[in-house]
């Protein structure tokens, strides 16, 4: 099963006219360090959708669900980067029925924010500091959306990869010039978070 995860919170900008409604905004911005729940800390390191696009076949959806407003397959969705971020814009068929019934909520401002879907391919962990730090350094692309609530939903697939993480380098925690108050804080985040994992709560 594919372990896709979604991040948001982004305003988009809509407008319409008589050509149709324009939706475009950054999914993602590089650089910046999100708190995912409290159990650790993200960032999106610059270039990481740089294989995704042209290769992933992305589409648009309203709270990642349902048949997709637009897509890059057609070239109705446009992704692009630069150095603040994962670019999307789309122009929605004004007559499509599924756009009629969300335009309103659109200029009202009623769903009016981006989140984006993706599975990292490529990722560093650093436990350092008093939370874990996770950096994507590169990642596939599944949808991106405009949603009413962004959510840091797939919380507990990244605090997986944390435990796969400090099982391939688990010497690190057993290595004897580690300093106690080293091992006993890395020791007691390792429990909170495999209970996290194992508990689903």
């Amino acid at each position: 099963m594919t372990k896709i995860e979604r991040r948001g919170g982004i305003p988009a900008e809509i407008r319409a006219d008589e050509s149709g409604i324009k939706v475009s905004g950054y999914a993602a911005v590089f650089g910046e360090i999100a708190d995912i729940g409290g159990y650790f800390r993200e960032v999106i390191e610059a270039g990481a959708f740089k294989a995704a696009i042209g290769r992933d076949d992305v589409v648009f959806l309203i709270n990642h669900e349902g048949l997709p407003l637009a897509r890059t397959r057609s070239g109705t969705l446009k992704l692009s980067e630069d150095a603040h971020g994962l670019y999307m814009e789309t122009e929605l068929d004004p007559i499509d029925p599924d756009v009629m019934s969300i335009v309103g909520k659109m200029k009202r401002g009623d769903l009016d924010k981006m989140s984006f879907a993706f599975m990292p391919t490529v990722q560093e962990w650093d436990e350092s500091g008093d939370t874990p730090l996770r950096t994507i350094k590169e990642a596939s692309l599944f949808d991106v959306s405009i949603v009413t609530t962004p959510a840091y939903s797939g919380t507990d697939i990244g605090l997986r990869s944390l435990t796969e993480w400090r099982d391939a380098n688990r010497n690190e925690f057993t290595n004897p010039a580690a300093t106690s108050a080293h091992r006993a804080t890395a020791k007691r985040r390792s429990m909170q978070l495999d209970l996290k994992v194992r508990t689903g709560t």
